[in-house]
């Protein structure tokens, strides 16, 4: 972790704060997206200076929403941003990809990563509203990571051992430009299985939210 990247981390409260992330964008909004600009292809044998400069983007645009509303549905710091609306915001303006406003069609991008390798700038994965990958954060390190959590709270970091944490982990999944350009065009048919998957479970959703205020 650079220095600069660092040294933001500390200037964080040390009160990791906790919070129950409500319902991501529902997938039904839009057939998901994801594209990559030509004009951030790295050049060979600038691997190593690219995924530097790719985790110290996306780590310092996160870290300069934090404080920002959340709000469902929503894509733009000034009127809110829900959990992968964040995601969506941080990766547009930093690499100028354009990922689904979804946390399941997320999951579905990259590669996947053992918990044990994560690194910074990876997404986290966690399930909760009874289904899998229904929430979504960027890995900061230090066991941490930032997300924007749920209505009346706001984007902020919390630690990923936390036992609700630790309990709704799904996975994670490092976003390349190469592994999204590969698994875009199977997004619309994954998507499409996610749906009829909410469809036969939807008597879930107004169980989730009484467990979550129960934890609360």
């Amino acid at each position: 972790m650079t220095f600069k990247i660092r040294h933001l981390l500390l200037l964080v409260p040390a009160c990791i704060a906790w919070a129950s992330p409500a319902e991501d964008t529902p997938s039904t909004k839009s057939e998901p997206t994801a594209s990559v600009a030509a004009s951030n292809e790295s050049k060979p044998g600038d691997d190593s200076k690219a995924s530097r400069d790719y985790t110290q983007d996306v780590m310092l645009q996160a870290l300069s929403l934090i404080g920002v509303t959340y709000r469902w549905g929503g894509n733009s710091p000034t009127t809110g941003l829900d959990c992968s609306g964040f995601i969506r915001y941080v990766f547009q303006q930093t690499l100028n990809i354009a990922l689904p406003h979804n946390a399941f069609a997320m999951s579905r991008l990259g590669d996947d990563v053992d918990k044990e390798g994560l690194k910074p700038g990876d997404l986290v994965f966690f399930n909760t509203l009874g289904r899998k990958f229904s929430h979504v954060g960027i890995y900061l390190g230090d066991d941490r990571f930032i997300h924007s959590p749920s209505a009346g709270s706001k984007i902020q970091i919390v630690s990923l051992k936390d036992a609700y944490w630790m309990q709704h982990y799904n996975g994670a999944r490092r976003l390349t430009q190469e592994s999204i350009a590969e698994r875009t065009p199977k997004l619309a048919q994954l998507m499409a299985e996610e749906r009829a998957t909410e469809s036969s479970g939807s008597g879930k959703k107004h169980g989730h939210k009484a467990a979550k205020k129960k934890h609360k």
